[in-house]
């Protein structure tokens, strides 16, 4: 508990620090004084490299660096930590680190920062295959979005290269975009998040819950509008987490339309899903109602956006991940893993959610994401995929280009570190809703409309 509270209080100062950062080409260069350190530090015995004690030095550019050794029981990293905000946090814009061996200090890789976020770096290794070689790892929030790609330059080299050397021998293979996102194109998004938070009070979760096209509170599988007990004079109705998505969208497509959505367009079966296995179990189970609620959702945001052009689900479905492996710790041990491509109606891995929906954020700014959650252990035989939940995950950069997930679901707004670790080897589909427009509360759209209406 002692090492999470740090780490929360570590993030909680350092990472606004994304706001300083500057381009990828304008770091200040540590060059120089990793040259004078190659001996004493990069290449000496590991027992005299761990005696070393930290030391502040002064770049060309201005900038500090403290150098600085840290040690575990299979490795000692040398690292050469950025100053931000009066520490030397070690992730800043600009930090290096070099891990080798404790036992032999043989090379293991070294890690540089390119911004001030611990979960974005590149990592050199090695190439133990050809000694003029050297692997480039490109890492993101643990997914490998390059992995071993190979640079004409060997590893004694690397060590004392210019920052933007190494880059330039990656060339185009290497996704800058990723490592420089501009906060100022999510102002929309910001807006959303503000408008939705400042409407959840006047929400409540119930049970099967939806608001229907009359703004009625009615229950998504009957229609009838909801009741309460006699003595319940405060309850206006509730919303579970389907009902409050189309809350979401309809506050989206409200402005827009003048109109909500109906609820048994959302209930009908989107397309051809499942197999001749599925289909008699569907009507008993509802296997599908989350794929095809949120499926129908988009759907319904993209004919308001494009009336006259039609778009596949194809093009509105998340189908890529732009990684094959992550890595995955468990009981203390990092190990990486293989990613599974998208499933067709059925998703990605959750355990890949996390970088899924960094890398969308870079490529999507101002797109939100309706996920249905499914799982297909446990319960009834035989062992059927069925999707159980349904929520809005929002992907953004803040005002200090920080990277952050907001999470809407079930009427209120919920922790996304927890999300990501509720659905342990569960799949999570995902389906695009651009903001575009103003968010406005469903029945105040309704309200809004029958007072012009009066007029």
């Amino acid at each position: 508990m002692r090492v999470f509270l740090v780490v929360v209080l570590v993030l909680s100062v350092v990472l606004p620090l994304a706001a300083r950062d500057v381009p990828l080409r304008e770091i200040a260069d540590d060059s120089g004084l990793r040259l004078e350190l190659k001996s004493t530090y990069f290449t000496d015995t590991p027992a005299r490299v761990m005696a070393h004690r930290p030391v502040t030095r002064t770049l060309p550019s201005g900038d500090e660096a403290q150098v600085r050794v840290e040690t575990s029981p299979s490795r000692f990293t040398v690292l050469l930590a950025r100053k931000a905000a009066g520490a030397f946090a070690g992730w800043v814009q600009g930090s290096w680190a070099l891990a080798r061996n404790r036992r032999t200090g043989e090379f293991e890789h070294i890690r540089i920062f390119l911004r001030s976020d611990p979960y974005t770096y590149i990592q050199l290794r090695p190439d133990e295959a050809d000694k003029n070689k050297t692997l480039l790892d490109v890492v993101v929030y643990d997914a490998f979005i390059r992995r071993g790609l190979p640079l004409p330059v060997s590893f004694d080299r690397v060590l004392t290269m210019r920052l933007g050397d190494v880059l330039a021998l990656a060339g185009e293979r290497f996704p800058v975009r990723y490592y420089e996102p501009s906060g100022g194109n999510y102002r929309d998004i910001r807006a959303f998040i503000a408008n939705v938070r400042g409407a959840l009070g006047g929400l409540a979760f119930g049970d099967d819950g939806a608001i229907d096209e009359h703004g009625t509170y009615v229950y998504i599988e009957t229609l009838e509008p909801q009741r309460f007990p006699p003595e319940d004079t405060m309850s206006q109705g509730g919303l579970n987490c389907s009902g409050f998505a189309k809350w979401l969208v309809d506050g989206l497509l409200g402005p827009l339309t003048g109109k909500l959505l109906t609820i048994n367009e959302l209930k009908a079966p989107y397309g051809d899903r499942g197999s001749g296995i599925t289909q008699p179990w569907d009507p008993v189970r509802d296997l599908f109602f989350g794929l095809d609620w949120t499926r129908n959702l988009a759907s319904a945001v993209q004919q308001a956006l494009y009336p006259d052009t039609p778009v596949p689900l194809s093009e509105f479905e998340v189908r890529h991940a732009p990684f094959t492996q992550i890595l995955v710790r468990k009981n203390g041990v990092t190990e990486i893993q293989s990613y599974p491509e998208h499933i067709i109606d059925t998703g990605f891995a959750a355990e890949g959610i996390y970088p899924l929906l960094y890398t969308l954020a870079v490529d999507e700014p101002g797109t939100i994401y309706l996920a249905a959650i499914s799982d297909d252990r446990g319960g009834p035989r035989p062992r059927l995929r069925r999707y159980f939940h349904v929520a809005a995950l929002v992907p953004y950069f803040d005002e200090e280009n920080v990277f952050r997930i907001v999470v809407f679901e079930s009427a209120e707004e919920t922790s996304f570190s927890r999300f990501r670790t509720r659905y342990p080897g569960n799949f999570i589909n995902l389906v695009r809703v651009p903001v575009e427009g103003v968010f406005e509360p469903p029945l105040s759209t309704l309200s809004r409309l029958s007072v012009t209406e009066t007029r």
